[in-house]
């Protein structure tokens, strides 16, 4: 069995002259371009009207853009019952607290153990969505929130606000150097050129919008905790972005070395902690939104998990040890 899907949109002027298959891989980003580029060729959307099946013709400002599309159901997943943390739920939509480890979506490698293969079967209902109701993603060992849509209206709403910048997405993270202050990070994100498994910072043009935004919450001898809010929802977006700047995040297994440089008069508590820090210090701590349906400003919060404090603390206690010694980002 399968979904039918209807998407509907009108080209903004930042996007005229755009590949048609560019353009609707940033209008509608919950599907990948790979998929939309089949259903170009399939015939399966209109531009003012027209059919268009060549993924390469350009759009211009104002033309509706509309896809009609099937998306075949889960049913080649398993429900599998693992604990899901729920902070809300309703008729429509759940927000859930995610572990780190927990893998989002099946994909290459791993088709089992995840959070799609929970709801399947926590929510059998949701073998009929796309994806299983899950609109963005997070990182396998990114913790925090996310929102999940449990039905297919709720689906197409909460893809469009997602798409729209109507959904505030907030992050905790620890960061390697001190840094002096908050700021922006306003560059396009695309797939690394030789490491497939990587994403990257690309030349205008060649890649994905992103925008992160950050502050300093608080500065230590040589990392800072961050406080960073995504505006737009990128592939690896936050860790990308920091690396470039030259503040990755600690633990962080693909942006950054594995080993932590040289820091004076660290104690072996300190090196051991940095140097082994099992995953990227990044948890999803805030998600606001309205309702899709009543309109409701919707908030939820996600206190920062143990192993973050437990690396807070340390980072503390070296800072308080050496308070004149500030160590810079290389």
């Amino acid at each position: 069995m399968s979904q039918e899907i209807e998407l509907k949109t009108v080209i903004p002027s930042k996007m005229h002259g755009l590949r048609l298959d560019q353009a609707l891989s940033e209008l509608f980003s919950d599907y990948s371009r790979s998929r939309l580029k089949e259903w170009i060729l399939a015939g399966l959307v209109t531009v003012d009207q027209k059919v268009y099946t060549v993924p390469k013709e350009r759009v211009s400002e104002g033309q509706e853009v509309i896809v009609k599309a099937h998306i075949e159901n889960e049913d080649s997943y398993l429900p599998e019952n693992i604990p899901i943390n729920v902070v809300y739920e309703d008729d429509d939509i759940l927000v859930v607290d995610k572990p780190a480890g927990l893998t989002v979506h099946p994909g290459a490698g791993c088709h089992s153990g995840t959070l799609m293969n929970a709801l399947l079967y926590h929510y059998p209902a949701s073998k009929d969505l796309p994806r299983a109701g899950i609109v963005h993603r997070l990182d396998k060992d990114t913790s925090g929130l996310m929102v999940i849509a449990k039905t297919i209206r709720a689906v197409h709403k909460l893809v469009k606000a997602i798409s729209k910048h109507d959904v505030v997405r907030e992050y905790e993270a620890i960061a390697v150097g001190h840094m002096t202050g908050g700021g922006t990070v306003d560059a396009p994100i695309g797939r690394h050129s030789t490491n497939r498994v990587m994403m990257a910072v690309k030349p205008e043009g060649l890649g994905k919008e992103a925008i992160t935004h950050y502050r300093v919450m608080e500065k230590f001898r040589a990392h800072t905790r961050l406080r960073l809010r995504l505006e737009t929802g990128r592939t690896h977006q936050i860790r990308v972005h920091m690396a470039y700047i030259k503040h990755p995040l600690v633990g962080d297994p693909v942006y950054s070395t594995k080993r932590a440089r040289f820091i004076p008069n660290a104690t072996a508590e300190f090196t051991h902690a940095i140097n082994t820090f099992p995953r990227q210090a990044l948890h999803a701590t805030l998600i606001e939104f309205k309702h899709p349906f009543t309109g409701e400003d919707m908030s939820f919060s996600s206190p920062i998990p143990e192993d973050i404090l437990g690396l807070i603390d340390i980072l503390r206690a070296d800072t308080q040890a050496n308070p004149d010694d500030i160590v810079w980002a290389s």
